[in-house]
């Protein structure tokens, strides 16, 4: 069984970045099992200080279920031209471990016109020595659609895209 984990990097509840995560574990092919993360409001704000044992329990989690998981999907919305900060701040948890190195990266991305954002993941997942898998990463329409995963997952268009990436 491959196990991917799917990280949103909004913290939004009716997030499009979540409900392209949560069609994609309902797509999922067997032999592929997605696993979405939940914990990304609780990581405590990045601290050097506070980057040594014993780490805040959010970070020892976040890391586990990264360290755990074959690869990620990664689904992240542009806010103000970047990475949301919730994310980047997760994301600098993982600078100083090793859960990331080599581990290969999907980005699934939910508006065609997040290239800043998208820019802007794509060099922090280079710092922290992540494998971007591009034939596996897509851009779906879903800027200023209120649809849910259901939605998603049945629909002709984006459900054949979002199988043949994972």
């Amino acid at each position: 069984m491959i196990t991917l984990l799917a990280m949103s990097a909004s913290l939004r509840a009716a997030s499009s970045t979540a409900a392209l995560l949560e069609a994609a574990r309902l797509l999922a092919p067997p032999g592929i099992a997605v696993v979405i993360y939940g914990g990304l409001g609780d990581v405590p704000h990045f601290n050097p200080d506070l980057d040594r044992e014993p780490l805040p329990p959010a970070v020892v989690d976040l890391r586990r279920q990264i360290g755990a998981a074959d690869g990620l999907l990664i689904s992240c919305p542009e806010y103000a031209r970047g990475i949301p900060g919730a994310f980047k701040n997760a994301l600098d948890w993982l600078v100083s471990g090793f859960e990331m190195a080599g581990k290969p990266v999907a980005l699934f991305n939910a508006s065609p016109r997040a290239s800043e954002g998208q820019a802007a993941l794509r060099l922090v997942r280079r710092t922290i020595a992540a494998r971007l898998v591009d034939e596996a990463s897509v851009t779906l329409p879903l800027l200023a659609k209120d649809v849910d995963a259901r939605a998603i997952a049945v629909d002709a268009t984006m459900a054949p895209m979002i199988v043949a990436a994972l």
